[in-house]
């Protein structure tokens, strides 16, 4: 797949601190791709050295194959800071124009563009007034809306969904998905880790300015995974059952149990198991750990760094 953005060994320091060490990934053409880490991570400096804000000290950035350079590559990027960046005194519709023409569109183009998104988005009635008017909720959708109409390559959404109601965040995470099938890479960072199991296809995890992880999401918890798996059952009263050295018991309900298969066992055995007995299985299914369970684990340091490529 074509690479849209490459960080090679990427570092920043300030005051002598390294805040991003040595960091590389990259992102593949209509991905939607998480960038995570704890607060003072780096995650703010890895997405301020990728839109030109900051310089990176060692490393390069290559956007579309090239060298990155800011001053005329900003065109391909849309950037949805978490700080919103709106100017609270000037009218809405003035102000999106504004923005789209900095941004390379013509008057008209940039006008067209805007009244599509304000009705995709019920927005309308917004033209005349002023961001120090709106919720956060609806700040929040100007700016996505300022952010994508261009139409650029690369999307960074920095806590997108932050101040929405259920019905608006799923607008936007529709557009994301859109926005991606239509050809756009976005790079996606929240604290948010149920969003990042449902939006992304790929993440990075950085921690003290450091790589921890890099993978597929669906590959990542597969290697994560604790052989942990839930059997319901039809009928039966669980507790004489349960006691074999093939597993242990987590839990047990009126019909159902989790257990952890001992290492030297398959699942398949497991259900074997039982399927003799004739316990009535009526369901057998693994348990793959969240993402925030790995975020966690990693990140406080429980086992040793892990790194996974997504093949």
């Amino acid at each position: 797949m074509n690479k849209v953005l490459e960080i090679q060994q990427l570092k920043k320091y300030f005051s002598g601190q390294k805040a991003v060490d040595d960091i590389s990934f990259s992102i593949n053409k209509g991905s939607i791709f998480g960038l995570l880490g704890p607060n003072g991570a780096g995650k703010t400096t890895l997405l301020r050295m990728i839109t030109g804000i900051f310089y990176p000290d060692e490393g390069n950035i290559l956007l579309n194959g090239q060298s990155f350079n800011p001053l005329t590559d900003v065109g391909n990027i849309g950037y949805m800071p978490e700080e919103r960046g709106l100017y609270k005194k000037m009218k809405i519709g003035e102000q999106v124009l504004y923005l789209a023409q900095l941004k390379g569109l013509d008057k008209k183009e940039a006008k067209e563009r805007v009244k599509e998104w304000f009705v995709k988005f019920q927005m309308e009635s917004w033209w005349n007034k002023k961001v120090e008017d709106l919720s956060k909720g609806m700040s929040q959708k100007l700016q996505f809306v300022t952010t994508v109409l261009h139409n650029p390559d690369l999307i960074i959404l920095d806590e997108p969904f932050s101040g929405l109601d259920p019905v608006n965040a799923n607008l936007i995470k529709d557009e994301i998905f859109k926005l991606a099938q239509k050809g756009a890479t976005i790079i996606f960072s929240t604290h948010r880790m149920e969003q990042v199991e449902e939006i992304c296809d790929h993440i990075v995890l950085v921690n003290k300015g450091k790589k921890i992880l890099d993978g597929g999401v669906e590959n990542i918890k597969q290697q994560f995974k604790k052989n942990i798996f839930e059997i319901e059952f039809d009928n039966i009263v669980l507790a004489e059952h349960t006691a074999t050295h093939l597993f242990n018991v987590e839990s047990v309900e009126e019909k159902k149990l989790t257990l952890r298969i001992n290492d030297q066992f398959t699942n398949n055995q497991i259900l074997s198991y039982f399927i003799e007995r004739n316990l009535g299985v009526r369901s057998f299914n693994e348990i793959l750990p969240s993402l925030n369970d790995i975020f966690i684990e990693l990140v406080q340091g429980t086992p040793g760094s892990r790194q996974f490529q997504q093949a």
